[in-house]
């Protein structure tokens, strides 16, 4: 999977038409000017007299006295508002270099300049890169159709900067990045769930990562009821049947921190029983980007080899089809913990997928070193309508007094990664309470998750039940940290579930707090 190689320079000789690398020279900055060399603050005075662009919007200007005759200044707009943060850098980053490939530069260099003072700004540099790749990246059938260096030309991307910055470390988020885009990004049949267990086989190939994919029936039947229900209408058809993936890394040295990722993928959503309607259908290829952004995660984890760490994921790889087969509402299933669990809606599936994966993850986590627990989803339209584009994350009350989101929060803010902590309330318990003895925990509402007051909140209640670890809450002899993360509304760009590009996050955050020196 090629991407833009990351390079860095120090040498002001570079920025100037004797460089034959790179291609085009991009500036971005806070302020049209710059001290960084004679030429470009002589270049950016005599635009400014002819262009009233400059400053407003992104602007190419030809110059034969810098590298390949290009030079594109990306304003970030203000950055001193009590709103403004490290994406105003990336942004202007993204939109220079679309302008730089438009031109037919392939290894453009980029300046950052005019950063402010503060930790909020402290990684701009890298941020711009990342952003970057984020605009460059096509899709996987994309590539594969027209030739990856015909739709992503540009081949590297070199950063000015006088800082040493962490170039194994930004490669290997960008290359997670990059799977978690692939796997979220392509189409159902592409990535139906044999063939997206085979491409996260293949990305760890090579790598410490041990993977082991789950495809007997009745294996999963007997460990994982619950997923196995939603995947019950797929069973027919061989290649929609399901899978559940497992991968684990152990660094070198003595573990210090075990992390047991649970990640959704519904390579396609059609609601089951409680079908989708009204065009809602369209983009449900794009509901296994949290079992995406976990696989990215691992996959920047067995690059970088971090000592002292250790990684459990599960992902839960089903399609909810609809058919004669297909589990219904009001059905009463046993789920891996033994709680009875009576399905409320058909589509609220993701929680189902994810609730026995859980459920073993809680049975790991009891002997391993300072554990904490994730499950990762793209899983309620709640939680778009909420906070927009930015990642929820809830803990139970161990992770809570742990500040496993206030980490994770602090660490997202500075990369650009932003996450926003919602709360587990007693409402939301109230929410999954059973109505009868028959049954211990409802799944879900009757309706869509936007139809009901906190509704991305209390399915982290059902999970936690579900999977047994209520019973290790903050004041239990054995208390687990766990943390609901709903990326509904950050795993792809613009909230465009159909065409929108896939983000990946929250990997850059995970990265940032728990892989970054």
């Amino acid at each position: 999977m090629a991407f833009p190689q990351l390079k860095q320079t120090h040498d002001s000789e570079s920025l100037l038409v004797k460089n034959k690398i790179n291609d085009c020279v991009i500036l971005v900055s806070s302020q049209v000017s710059s001290d960084i060399d004679p030429a470009i603050t002589q270049l950016l005075a005599e635009t400014r007299e002819i262009d009233n662009r400059l400053g407003n919007e992104v602007v190419m200007i030809h110059s034969p006295l810098l590298a390949g005759g290009r030079f594109i200044h990306s304003p970030t707009g203000l950055v001193d508002r009590d709103y403004d943060d490290v994406r105003n850098f990336g942004d202007a980053a993204a939109k220079a270099i679309a302008l730089a490939k438009n031109t037919g530069s392939v290894n453009p260099l980029i300046i950052v300049d005019g950063i402010p003072l503060g930790d909020e700004f402290l990684r701009a540099i890298e941020v711009c890169y990342l952003s970057a790749c984020q605009r460059l990246w096509q899709p996987l059938e994309a590539r594969e159709s027209l030739q990856e260096n015909v739709v992503e030309p540009v081949r590297s991307i070199t950063l000015f900067t006088t800082e040493t910055i962490d170039i194994p470390y930004l490669m290997a988020v960008e290359s997670g990045r990059r799977l978690a885009r692939d796997l979220a990004g392509t189409e159902p049949e592409r990535f139906s769930p044999p063939h997206f267990a085979d491409y996260c086989e293949q990305a760890m190939q090579g790598t410490s990562v041990q993977v082991s994919v789950i495809k007997d029936r009745e294996t999963i039947e007997q460990q994982f009821p619950l997923l196995a229900a939603v995947a019950r209408a797929s069973q027919q058809v061989k290649r929609h049947q399901p899978r559940v993936v497992k991968m684990v890394y152990e660094g070198d040295g003595p573990i210090e921190k075990t992390l047991i990722l649970v990640g959704k993928a519904v390579t396609y959503d059609t609601g089951g029983a409680d079908v989708k309607v009204g065009g809602h259908m369209a983009g449900m290829s794009r509901d296994k980007g949290g079992a995406a952004a976990v696989a990215g995660f691992v996959k920047t984890v067995a690059q970088l080899k971090p000592k002292g760490l250790k990684v459990v994921a599960y992902l839960g790889v089903v399609r909810n089809s609809i058919g004669s087969d297909c589990f219904v509402a009001d059905e009463i299933i046993k789920a891996h913990s033994g709680v009875r669990v009576r399905i409320g809606n058909t589509d609220a599936e993701g929680r189902l997928v994810m609730a026995d994966l859980l459920s073993q993850g809680r049975e790991i986590a009891k002997n391993e070193v300072s554990p904490e627990l994730m499950t990762i989803a793209t899983l309620t339209g709640h939680a778009a309508l909420s906070v927009g584009p930015y990642t929820i994350m809830i803990d139970n009350g161990a992770a809570r007094q742990n500040r496993v989101t206030q980490q994770l929060e602090t660490a997202g803010e500075a990369w650009g990664d932003c996450i926003e902590a919602g709360r587990s309330r007693r409402e939301d318990w109230d929410m999954i309470k059973p109505h009868t003895q028959a049954d211990d925990v409802l799944s879900s509402n009757n309706g869509p998750s936007v139809s009901v007051a906190r509704g991305h909140q209390f399915p982290m209640a059902f999970l936690a039940l579900s999977s047994g670890l209520d019973k290790h809450h903050a004041r239990s002899e054995t208390p687990l940290c766990y943390t609901h993360i709903d990326i509904a509304g950050s795993g792809v760009e613009g909230g465009n579930w159909q065409h929108g590009k896939p983000t990946g996050a929250p990997l850059v955050a995970l990265a940032a707090r728990y892989l970054s020196k």
